[in-house]
């Protein structure tokens, strides 16, 4: 018979384990990341499994109407959720300390129907009472319970099964099986494991909050998203601003996005948030300030897109973008000096959108070569133009879905002129085909009001 491994070697950075101790890891390649754990013993002192006998079934005899969703009582958090919350549900939640996560799942707590159970691993018992009593929040039933033993913390959900659990955080959660340090890459992945098999067994919605690690991502790194159905990342920006979106959804649509404004009563939900991220000027707008009207999820947000173009040192631009894909920039940048005879390869391009929301939608892409444009020629663009089209290699500026629904937006923010490729001639605003076409219109339009 083979001899019991009583301990093991686990990696830190990866939790890949060894009987052995080696210098560098053969998963991630780093050095000195090994080691030694103490391991559960398999005998009947181990813990009873919590798994439940499966049944094979055809694939064709199953039911596929998908489960019922529960509304959270939050509708931003609902959006994001792709509806609500279904039964069984796992979700992990990210963001940076002191964002409001905790505070968003209080919040949720207290909303939802039924018998709670809020998991602290971070705060007494005193300190969650106190948030709750400063947001008014209900509390009747929502219980509180300050475990960080994963296994005591199992055993009493499966004692007393709530309606729904909230984890804070789970880089507190600690099991023997993965020795006594918590926040590691093997912890992570035992206890991610066995409470999302717990949720999916009982059919009770469980939330996780996870830190992030500096670079932004989830701390880990990233060994648990696989085991969750939805991962929701907690941003902040200007101000008071939170950004709620999701990286993955099992349940729904990964490109909504939840908007929040923290206050003293708690996050509360912004409804309409079309003209939020524009700032209303007396004077106009700087010269390297265009609008665009982007799709997100369900809904059009108009933002503005500021681009700066300095000379570069050495006569080799470069470009600095971070709410914008750099590699985008690059390329409508490529596009205006072949297609519109800007020059841009000698100069440093700075991009940047204000109110920090990261952008995506190809609809931006006409704004932003207009902001370039705007910033290298020091000329500012009209107050009220918003400028929607997706721009192709050869200079074409394209249609992109919603159109009419993005002018009808703008206009309803004030924004009365929009520039875009609509294929009619018998249109309000200015029709563009070709992105030299545009370039032309601005330049001509600022000269005669000059």
């Amino acid at each position: 018979m083979a001899k019991e491994r009583r301990s093991a070697f686990v990696c830190s950075s990866c939790g890949h384990d060894e009987a052995k101790w080696l210098g560098r890891c053969p998963s991630c390649g780093e050095w000195n990341t090994f080691k030694e754990v103490r391991l559960a013993p398999s005998s009947s002192g181990s813990r009873p499994s919590l798994r439940t006998e499966k049944t094979r079934q055809k694939l064709s005899e199953v039911d596929p109407s998908p489960p019922q969703k529960h509304p959270t009582g939050i509708e931003e958090l609902d959006r994001v959720l792709g509806g609500g919350l279904s039964p069984g549900a796992a979700v992990l939640l990210g963001g940076e300390p002191g964002i409001g996560k905790s505070t968003l799942m209080l919040q949720v707590a207290a909303a939802l129907p039924g018998q709670g159970l809020y998991v602290s691993g971070e705060e007494s018992p005193g300190q969650v009472k106190n948030r709750a009593d400063r947001l008014k929040l209900p509390q009747e039933n929502l219980d509180i319970l300050c475990e960080t033993d994963l296994d005591s913390l199992l055993a009493s959900l499966e004692t007393n099964a709530p309606d729904y659990v909230v984890v804070d955080s789970i880089q507190t959660l600690v099991s023997r099986e993965a020795g006594a340090v918590p926040g590691t890459p093997n912890q992570l992945k035992i206890a991610g494991h066995r409470l999302t098999s717990w949720a999916k067994e009982a059919l009770v919605p469980i939330f996780l909050i996870a830190h992030v690690t500096k670079e932004g991502t989830i701390a880990g790194p990233k060994v648990i998203e696989h085991l969750v159905d939805t991962v929701l990342y907690f941003d902040h920006s200007a101000g008071d601003l939170r950004i709620l979106r999701a990286s993955k959804n099992r349940m729904g649509s990964v490109d909504e996005v939840g908007l929040f404004r923290m206050s003293a009563n708690g996050l509360l939900p912004i409804p309409d948030p079309a003209g939020l991220f524009l700032e209303h000027r007396k004077e106009g707008p700087p010269a390297g300030s265009a609008v665009a009207a982007i799709y997100e999820g369900s809904r059009i947000l108009m933002v503005e897109i500021q681009a700066l173009t300095v000379p570069a040192k050495g006569g080799f631009g470069r470009v600095y973008s971070d709410r914008i894909d750099a590699s985008r920039v690059s390329r409508i940048a490529a596009v205006l000096e072949r297609h519109a005879g800007l020059r841009l390869s000698d100069q440093d391009i700075y991009v940047n959108v204000a109110g920090g929301l990261r952008v995506s939608d190809t609809g931006a892409e006409l704004a932003l070569a207009l902001a370039l444009f705007s910033a290298r020629a020091e000329k500012p663009l009209p107050g009220e133009l918003v400028a929607i089209g997706e721009i192709s290699l050869a200079g074409e500026v394209r249609q992109v879905p919603h159109l009419r629904r993005r002018i009808k937006t703008a206009a309803d923010t004030g924004l009365s002129h929009w520039m875009a490729a609509t294929g009619d001639e018998k249109t309000e605003g200015t029709n563009v085909e070709r992105l030299r076409d545009a370039v032309a219109h601005l330049a001509a339009e600022s000269v005669h009001t000059a």
